[in-house]
């Protein structure tokens, strides 16, 4: 599903216009975005919680040479699925 087809299914859901839908669903993920990069954890009960953890420096391989190198230590975004979400999906 694309972002297009997300904001014309929550507008379908919701009642909204398909612009008003598409500016929720931007609102929502700016801030998502800012949360995050400021180190906020956000819940959502019953559907899950993103959060910002830390890859630590590795040693790691060139998959064109096979030569070994260094991989930064990084932060990066991660999403972890509620109960409730977890329970619709596997049915």
């Amino acid at each position: 599903m694309t972002k297009t087809e997300l904001s014309s299914a929550i507008a379908e859901k919701s009642g909204l216009s398909k612009k008003e839908a598409a500016n929720a669903l931007a609102a929502f993920t700016d801030v998502v975005t800012a949360a995050l990069s400021n180190g906020e954890k956000i819940i959502i009960t019953g559907f899950g919680s993103f959060e910002v953890t830390e890859r630590a420096e590795r040693q790691g391989r060139n998959p064109k040479t096979g030569e070994t190198m260094l991989i930064q230590a990084s932060k990066v975004p991660k999403f972890r699925a509620g109960k409730a979400l977890k329970t619709a999906v596997s049915g």
